[in-house]
C-alpha cells in the first residue's frame, strides 16, 4: 500500500499540525472579540445549493466539485466553499438566530484541479459572514477582521484591492455596454471566455490570464455607472476603511461574476506573494457583498458579507515574507522518573500539573533516563522535570529548562508555580 496522502491533500504532522492549530486558534480568537459566532454545517451538501449559487455554468460546478450519488439515489457534493452552506443553515433557524447573524468557520473546502502551491484540493478556510443588514458599517467591519488577522500574524507587504459592481438598479445598462465592448475583441479572449461572454462578462475581468486581462484593461468601468444609492454606499465603506487603519485601491478589475453579489467586492493580496513566482496565487483572499443569495435559493430577502480566507495560501505569504508562523504553545512539563518509586510520584505530579492549568506528559513505560529525556525534546517540551531517588528524599525535583539545559532543584510542590513563572523565557 502506498502511504502517501491523496494527490492535493496533505498530512498535517508536527510541526505543521501545530503551526495550523495555532492559526485556527489566532483566527477563532480574533472572530469572538469581533462578536462572531462559531458555526459548522456538514462536509457534503445537496449538489442544488452549489448549482444555484455558483452558477451551473461555472468552472466550480462544471469542472471543480467533487459530486457523488448516495444509496438513496440523490445526489450530493463535498462543500466547495463556506458561504452558501452557512447561508442555508441561516435559512433553516433564520427564526432562532435573528438578524443580524454574525458566523464563522474554520473548516475544510474541497475542489478538484490541479495541485499547485496555496491550491490543494482540500484545502482549509477561515471564513466570516453577517447576514441581515446591508449598511456600509458591515462591509468595513468584515474588511477590519481580514486585516487584522494578516496583521497579527506579522503579514504586512499585501494590499486591498476594492471595487463596486453596483445593484440590479446600475449594473443591467453596465452589462450591456460591457458585452458589447468583449463582443468587439472576442478573438482576443481565451477560448471559455469567448464561449461564455454573453452568460457572464463580468467573469472575464477577473480572469488572469495574460491576454484577458489585456482586454479587460480597456473595458468599461461599472465605478462609471453606479447610481446614487450604489456610489453613496461605497464611499461610505471607503471612508470607513481608511478610518480603520487600511488603505484600500479601488481597482475595477475585482468583480464577481453572479447577479447575487452586489456593491462591495474585495481582494486582499500578497505584494511578496508575487515578487516571489507565486503571482498566480497571490491572492490571499477575497469577498464580497451577495444581498441576493438567499432570493436565489427560494429564501427572503437577506443581504450579506462575507470572506473565504485559504489558510495554506497565507502560510505561503508568511514564508515569502520571512515572518514565522505562529505554533501551538509547547508542552510544559516532560516527567522524567528513574526508578519504581519515582514513577509513582511521577503519576501524581503529572495529575497535579495538569489539574493547575499546565501541560504535562510522561513515558507509558519504563525508559533510561537518556531516552526519556530524547522523548521530552522530540515532544517539545519546555521543562524536563527529572524525579530519582535522591529527588525523592530530598523531597524535590530537578527541573531542567530544555532551551539551555539548565537546572534547579525545586520542591516537589512548587513545581506548577515555578514553571508558570518561567513561561516569559525562551
Amino acid at each position: 500500500m502506498d502511504f502517501q496522502p491523496s494527490r492535493g491533500t496533505q498530512d498535517l504532522l508536527p510541526p505543521a499540525g501545530s503551526v495550523m492549530r495555532a492559526v485556527y486558534d489566532r483566527a477563532a480568537a480574533l472572530a469572538r472579540a469581533y462578536g462572531y459566532r462559531y458555526v459548522e454545517t456538514p462536509v457534503f451538501e445537496a449538489t442544488e445549493l452549489f448549482a444555484r449559487t455558483s452558477g451551473s455554468s461555472s468552472d466550480v460546478v462544471s469542472k471543480e466539485m467533487y459530486t457523488f450519488t448516495d444509496r438513496g439515489d440523490r445526489s450530493l457534493t463535498l462543500r466547495p466553499e463556506g458561504t452558501a452552506p452557512v447561508m442555508r443553515a441561516y435559512l433553516h433557524q433564520q427564526q432562532r438566530l435573528g438578524s443580524p447573524f454574525k458566523a464563522y468557520y474554520l473548516t475544510r473546502m474541497y475542489r478538484y484541479s490541479r495541485p499547485q502551491a496555496g491550491r490543494l484540493r482540500e484545502h482549509r478556510q477561515f471564513g466570516v459572514e453577517v447576514f441581515g443588514t446591508d449598511a456600509p458599517a458591515a462591509d468595513v467591519e468584515v474588511l477590519s477582521v481580514g486585516d487584522t488577522f494578516l496583521r497579527s500574524l506579522g503579514l504586512r507587504r499585501y494590499r486591498l484591492e476594492i471595487n463596486s459592481i453596483g445593484d440590479d438598479v446600475c449594473r443591467p445598462a453596465y452589462r450591456e455596454a460591457l458585452i458589447a465592448y468583449l463582443r468587439d475583441h472576442r478573438g482576443e479572449l481565451r477560448d471559455d471566455h469567448k464561449d461564455r461572454l454573453e452568460d457572464n462578462p463580468m467573469r472575464i475581468l477577473d480572469c488572469k490570464d495574460d491576454a484577458c486581462r489585456a482586454v479587460a484593461a480597456g473595458a468599461p468601468m461599472m465605478l462609471e455607472w453606479l447610481c446614487d444609492a450604489c456610489r453613496a454606499h461605497f464611499d461610505a465603506v471607503l471612508a470607513g476603511a481608511r478610518e480603520a487603519g487600511m488603505e484600500p485601491i479601488v481597482s475595477s478589475t475585482v468583480v464577481r461574476g453572479l447577479d447575487y453579489y452586489v456593491r462591495t467586492a474585495f481582494e486582499f493580496v500578497s505584494d511578496a506573494m508575487q515578487e516571489g513566482g507565486n503571482a498566480q496565487q497571490a491572492t490571499l483572499f477575497g469577498g464580497g457583498r451577495y444581498d441576493g443569495m438567499a432570493e436565489a435559493l427560494g429564501g427572503p430577502h437577506v443581504p450579506g458579507i462575507g470572506f473565504g480566507m485559504g489558510l495554506e495560501r497565507v502560510l505561503i505569504a508568511l514564508q515569502d515574507e520571512g515572518v514565522d508562523p505562529p505554533i501551538e504553545p509547547p508542552l510544559d512539563v516532560y516527567v522524567v522518573a528513574l526508578s519504581d518509586a519515582a514513577r509513582d510520584v511521577a503519576t501524581g505530579l503529572v495529575r497535579e500539573l495538569r489539574a493547575a492549568g499546565l501541560s504535562a506528559d510522561m513515558p507509558f513505560e519504563e525508559r533510561p533516563m537518556k531516552a526519556q529525556l530524547k522523548m521530552a525534546d522530540r515532544a517539545g517540551a519546555r521543562f524536563a522535570a527529572i524525579l530519582g531517588d535522591d529527588e525523592l528524599a530530598a523531597g524535590t525535583v530537578s527541573m531542567r529548562r530544555l532551551a539551555d539545559g539548565e537546572q534547579t532543584a525545586v520542591a516537589r510542590d512548587v513545581v506548577a508555580t515555578h514553571v508558570d513563572a518561567d513561561r516569559g523565557a525562551p
